[in-house]
């Protein structure tokens, strides 16, 4: 693929270019800040872009405006956000639109090498990829506020996997369930969510959505 890292860590950076490249990847440009990636994106859209939501001047969303700016001007390129913190304000925003080919994942994952580069070639092709540690926060909200009490803890598992991106495949070898149990939990979990009169990976997305887009407690 034909990728652009926005990241102001030169050492972060320079890994990140390594990594790619070693494995097959084009690395377009790899800059510090979030307008020069936009002047990148804007002379030639890659196929991924992997962006820090915090850049200077302000380390605060720079990363972030630029994500969604790119979604909308570029909505044929992925967008990969790096984040050091769960910030689910910021993963709402970025679903708000187009939920393809976008994904949120905090930077320790990228130690993990090949995870990172599994969720970078999912959200390269058009799918979704969430920390697990950004989902278990999401999923942390209390009952009594959060629109998802309805599920079972066992849909809930169902849940945090479809939004990391996980097939009924593969979300039922990592639960060590059949296959028809896991179309059986997302059905149910369609059904919980309303969601009964769309197609099945529309569905997908949208429950996906339901819940990072639920109100938090307090």
């Amino acid at each position: 693929m034909r990728v652009m890292i926005a990241e102001d860590s030169a050492l972060l950076r320079e890994g990140l270019v390594r990594l790619l490249a070693e494995e097959g990847h084009v690395v377009a440009a790899a800059v510090g800040d979030a307008e020069a990636l936009l002047v990148a994106v804007a002379a030639e859209p890659p196929d991924i872009v992997v962006v820090d939501v915090r850049m200077p001047p302000t380390h605060t969303d720079e990363g972030l405006r630029a994500a969604l700016r790119i979604r909308e001007r570029h909505p044929g390129t992925a967008v990969l956000v790096l984040s050091q913190y769960v910030e689910r304000r910021y993963a709402t925003e970025l679903l708000g639109g187009s939920s393809e080919g976008v994904g949120y994942l905090l930077k320790d994952r990228v130690m993990q090498v090949e995870e990172f580069l599994a969720a970078l070639e999912r959200v390269g092709a058009g799918g979704t990829a969430f920390d697990p540690e950004v989902v278990r926060r999401l999923l942390a909200r209390g009952a009594r506020t959060d629109p998802l009490h309805g599920l079972t803890p066992r849909e809930r598992d169902v849940l945090a996997l479809m939004a990391q991106g996980c097939t009924n495949a593969a979300i039922a070898q990592q639960l060590y369930v059949s296959q028809s149990a896991v179309e059986k939990h997302t059905n149910a979990i369609f059904d919980k969510f309303g969601l009964t009169g769309t197609t099945g990976y529309s569905r997908r997305v949208l429950a996906v959505l339901r819940h990072l887009s639920a109100p938090a407690e307090g």
